[in-house]
């Protein structure tokens, strides 16, 4: 039995012969991943039409909510219904090995709530999405409901919760600061300028500045958002915009105690995507990485003497051959690169005592790719004022950051990670731009 719930002009339709409008008011909806466990019961369901296939004597009619699929088994000659309609579903559960599941569900009364009027850019009941890259994004409202797709976000969803978690419960306070500042000197990285009430500013390049004054507010905060460069790379690993999972404390020794809590938030993001997203990566053929309980380091000079290179920075390939090694040698998917020199770090990064011109600072590599750049910053008002001398900086744009040094600030540290390189790097894609909704680049910005 079919129930269309509005006429073509959008008006309430009238019920069929045998149900009534409010046939299902009171009725708690179910989900497709409940089923299992409901056999015998009559339940009522609502998603989209995945997919319909007409056999001789029988139509099943695959519907998709949020949790996954169910088959509906419907007399043949059902309505030919387009894949994507809208559906509400009431029958019963009964038990069939060969369905999703083990389940389907039989004796059902279709409600229509709505059609669509145009067929989505390739068959989302597909097991693999046959579409390039940029079909995927320009059509991304319908082509992120194919379920590979949205898996890739159900994995990112659960990273997130996981950062959230393990910094919570170790006393983080989140945060949430501006996106739009007056000053374009945060970092090296080039800005997206914009007129604010007649007055020059720009997008912010990172929290780093925020998060810091906020140590000296409640000494240990966090906080997830977006974060704004323009720099014209047109790279699988870049964006112009992307999601920041940052990170700061204060009262550290050094940039060791840093690194100590980027594993502990490593492990609780892996640990909420096995509880959270298991499924999900599962579908995408996907493996956890084993967090060691002490992630591998290797100081800066020393991976310059064992890649036989003489550089001021890592490379994509030095990252790849460094990940390798860790792997090879410590079984390891992580390791950090400590001691960058000071040349290539922001003036706040706090240097070595011993070596001066390399700092307490680090990499993350994730699966031979850079994921996490964090440290040990300069926390005394003078070190600051010097550190802006020694490189020509003038302290001007620096005045509302460096205020609060001037009241007193505790040794601190903290990190950043990308969640979209994350998320890329965990399900094994290779573009960063699969893993974000609506990815900004050079070239992209739209949908």
């Amino acid at each position: 039995m079919i129930h269309h719930s509005t006429t073509d002009a959008g008006t309430p339709a009238a019920a069929p012969a045998g149900t009534t409008a409010g046939a299902t008011a009171g009725t708690a909806r179910a989900l497709a991943a409940e089923l299992p466990g409901r056999v015998g019961e009559h339940v009522e369901l609502a998603g989209w039409l995945h997919r319909r296939r007409a056999l001789k004597s029988v139509t099943f009619l695959v519907l998709r909510d949020r949790s996954g699929l169910a088959q509906v088994v419907a007399p043949a000659g059902t309505a030919d219904l387009p894949e994507e309609t809208v559906l509400r579903v009431r029958g019963t559960v009964t038990a069939n090995h060969r369905a999703p599941n083990g389940v389907e569900l039989t004796g059902p009364a279709v409600e229509v709530l709505s059609r669509p009027v145009a067929a989505p850019p390739f068959d989302l009941f597909r097991p693999t999405v046959p579409a390039s890259l940029p079909v995927v994004l320009d059509h991304a409202p319908v082509t992120l409901r194919h379920p590979r797709l949205a898996a890739l976000h159900r994995v990112s969803a659960a990273s997130v919760h996981g950062f959230r978690a393990a910094l919570d419960a170790r006393g983080f306070t989140e945060i949430h600061t501006p996106k739009v500042v007056s000053s374009a000197t945060e970092s090296g990285a080039e800005v997206f300028a914009l007129d604010w009430f007649g007055r020059p500013a720009y997008l912010a390049q990172s929290p780093q500045f925020f998060k810091q004054t906020m140590v000296g507010v409640f000494e240990r905060v966090y906080e997830t958002g977006p974060v704004f460069r323009a720099e014209p790379h047109d790279t699988a690993r870049h964006l112009a915009q992307y999601t920041s999972l940052d990170a700061e404390l204060g009262f550290v020794a050094d940039h060791r105690d840093v690194m100590a809590l980027v594993r502990e938030v490593l492990a609780g993001m892996t640990g909420a995507v096995a509880e959270r997203a298991g499924g999900a990566l599962a579908a995408l053929g996907a493996g956890l990485p084993a967090v060691p309980a002490e992630i591998p380091s290797l100081h800066f000079t020393e991976a310059m003497r064992m890649l036989g290179a003489d550089e001021p920075d890592l490379s994509p390939e030095h990252e790849r051959r460094l990940g390798a090694w860790a792997l090879r040698e410590h079984g390891s998917a992580f390791l950090f690169v400590t001691g960058y020199p000071m040349r290539k770090r922001p003036f706040y990064t706090c240097p070595d005592p011993d070596r001066p011109e390399y700092s307490n600072s680090f990499d993350l590599l994730f699966r031979g790719l850079e994921l996490v750049t964090g440290g040990q910053r300069l926390h005394r008002y003078e070190d600051c004022l010097a550190a802006l001398a020694a490189r020509g900086e003038p302290v001007g744009p620096y005045e509302g950051y460096l205020r609060a040094f001037a009241h007193g600030m505790p040794p601190h540290g903290g990190f950043a990670l990308g969640l979209e390189r994350w998320t890329a790097r965990l399900t094994g894609e290779e573009n960063v731009r699969r893993t974000a909704l609506f990815p900004r680049d050079v070239h992209r910005l739209t949908p």
